[in-house]
């Protein structure tokens, strides 16, 4: 299997289980509805979990997040040539997977819903409507995550456990650090569901809030920038 493939249906498989458990949480009428946060942190930890599975096999590294792979090629770890086909296998995997979410939600979307929430299925927005503070959050959860991954790649483990670990490591940022954002730390999550948003046939949507759209794109890169540096200056 091409590592391209790989990482398309692993950011896929992540965002079917990801979009689908806050579609469950949200939409009217689902059995799951007002299931609340906890419910959406831990499913997304297995989201992430099942996504590193399904692109195990073609041994692409599982990255599914445009800014871990940008990083781990600063840090040498990657080669940049196959970033470009990366990036786009990601960011289109995502927007696959949260399409196919909404297929399985079909008739949960004429409910009478926010359409702020309906959007929120797919993409993130702030809490609290204040760009610096979204990008600074956005920042420190994406270190967490790349400096996470670096830590658990560095410790020896038995076979199998450091996707578990990984997993639990999106948990803990998801209940700890997600409340503000609601923790995008991916900008192929957020962007490629954003696309998918944009172009589905939702009944009673508002507009993708374009204008918001930079901040779960960029302030990841930037986090995971700084993660890799702050890994190459102290245990590189």
């Amino acid at each position: 299997m091409s590592p391209y493939l790989g990482e398309f249906l692993g950011t896929a498989t992540l965002m079917l289980l990801g979009s689908g458990v806050v579609a469950g949480v949200l939409l009217p009428q689902s059995k799951s509805q007002h299931a609340g946060w906890l419910v959406i942190a831990v499913a997304w930890g297995f989201a992430v979990l099942f996504g590193i599975y399904a692109a195990a096999p073609s041994g692409s590294g599982a990255h599914m997040n445009c800014a871990l792979t940008i990083a781990l090629a600063v840090l040498g770890k990657f080669p940049w040539a196959q970033v470009p086909g990366y990036l786009a296998a990601q960011v289109s995997g995502a927007a696959v997977g949260s399409t196919l979410a909404y297929l399985a939600y079909l008739p949960h979307w004429k409910g009478d819903l926010d359409p702020l929430a309906k959007r929120a299925v797919f993409c993130t927005a702030p809490a609290i409507r204040s760009f610096p503070a979204a990008i600074l959050c956005e920042m420190i959860g994406s270190f967490v995550l790349m400096f996470g991954v670096l830590i658990i790649g560095a410790n020896k483990m038995t076979e199998g456990l450091a996707p578990f670990a990984v997993a639990g490591l999106v948990v803990a940022i998801g209940l700890s650090l997600g409340g503000p954002t609601g923790y995008a730390i991916n900008p192929a999550r957020d962007l490629g569901p954003r696309i998918a948003h944009a172009l589905l046939p939702i009944p009673g949507k508002t507009d993708s809030d374009w204008t918001y759209a930079w901040v779960p794109v960029l302030a990841p890169i930037a986090g995971t920038l700084l993660a890799a540096g702050f890994w190459r200056a102290f245990y590189g």
